[in-house]
């Protein structure tokens, strides 16, 4: 789809600027200057988001709208573990990242693309990467599935633009309209997998698609960056488990308990040697009263989202700290605790001012070692907590 010179062009200079390169263009008449900075521009994107891909000679990149808009490798193959069977069907293909690493589970794939060029894009990247099961087609979703045969899964990531080009978060708003969709593709499958925005209320998705079995709320290094709900055709059970899953390059934090249940939270009437903050994850998914029943910590404010334990538990699904000190929320605490630190990272939990007005007050700085939590306790004491990373 490129020539051989622009092709060789984008192999030299794919780690330079692409600004500079642009207005170089006129030393290189030979070369299709356009569709070389998009390939460059391109690969550098993915070299963090798709390092696989990025590895990969030849791989073909769309513009930077749907390299934004994609998963990550990171969350596409989150997505893998949870699908396979023997067909699927991706009814918004997109840059087809997620179709990639999903079909490796099916014996047969279907990506369907409106966008003919995104069509042709994929088509030569999954022949590159051996994914020669997977078939493409071009044309509207909501006009195909009457054609598709039953499948195992079906995926689907509605776009989330309106017509002008601004973001748009309700499922009713999204296209396709998926609680339109949804009687007809659930009697074309087993299961399917809609991914949303991470900005969705759950809690009112859930009420508004009527098949969900499960949700999934993934976050990549404590950032929640989609949401994924799980339909069903078959009858499903009063309660709905949410799995939270905080996709770290250590590994991965997960935790998962069920929606709607009157958790019985245990409080701290004190802080104690451990302070523990969840991951973005469960604190989107509001499972954070579930905490106390499955670890040994305790919660220090019903709105702190905060906890406390005596001992250090390893497992715990977030950022763990050691407690240095306390301070009321007084002048005079304030100053013998921190009048002498220079810099520190403030973090605001249910606590009467904002972090830039915390730090005018300190006259601390961003950055370095220390943590500083401003939040009030069970018996409603606003207090600071003075820390360092466990």
């Amino acid at each position: 789809m490129l020539s051989q010179e622009t092709q060789d062009f984008i192999a030299v200079h794919r780690n330079e600027d692409i600004r500079s390169l642009a207005l170089q263009a006129k030393r290189y008449p030979n070369i299709d200057m356009r569709e070389a900075l998009s390939q460059i521009e391109g690969w550098q994107l993915a070299k963090e988001k798709l390092p696989q891909w990025a590895a990969t000679e030849g791989v073909l990149y769309p513009p930077r709208l749907s390299m934004e808009q994609c998963s990550s490798q990171a969350t596409a193959q989150y997505k893998a573990t949870i699908a396979g069977g023997k067909q699927m069907a991706d009814i918004t293909g997109g840059f087809g990242i997620d179709c990639s690493y999903m079909a490796r589970n099916f014996d047969k794939a279907t990506y369907i693309e409106r966008n003919s060029t995104l069509c042709d894009i994929a088509q030569h990247n999954f022949g590159l990467l051996n994914l020669n099961h997977i078939t493409v087609i071009n044309g509207q979703s909501e006009d195909i599935i009457d054609s598709l045969p039953r499948c195992n899964w079906i995926y689907a990531d509605p776009a989330r633009r309106d017509s002008n080009g601004g973001k748009v978060v309700a499922l009713a708003d999204c296209e396709p309209n998926i609680p339109l969709l949804e009687e007809k593709l659930m009697s074309k499958c087993d299961k399917a997998m809609i991914k949303c925005s991470p900005m969705l209320d759950i809690t009112a998705a859930c009420r508004e698609l009527k098949h969900v079995s499960e949700v999934h709320v993934v976050a990549v290094n404590n950032e929640c960056k989609e949401l994924l709900f799980i339909l069903s055709s078959k009858e499903i059970d009063a309660s709905t488990p949410i799995h939270c899953i905080n996709i770290l390059k250590e590994g991965s934090q997960q935790f998962s308990s069920t929606m709607g249940e009157d958790y019985s939270t245990t409080y701290a009437q004190s802080i104690k040697e451990y302070l523990y903050e969840p991951n973005a994850a469960i604190q989107k998914g509001g499972c954070t009263d579930a905490l106390t029943q499955s670890l040994d910590v305790k919660k220090l404010h019903p709105n702190s989202q905060l906890f406390t334990s005596s001992t250090h538990i390893n497992e715990f699904p977030g950022r763990v700290f050691i407690v240095d000190g306390v301070s009321r929320f007084s002048k005079g605490e304030i100053k013998n605790m921190f009048g002498n630190i220079k810099k520190a990272n403030i973090t605001i939990r249910n606590f009467p001012d904002t972090v830039q007005g915390l730090r005018k007050r300190l006259k601390i700085e961003e950055g370095g070692d220390i943590y500083i939590f401003a939040t009030t306790l069970f018996n409603n004491e606003k207090v600071l907590i003075k820390c360092h990373k466990a």
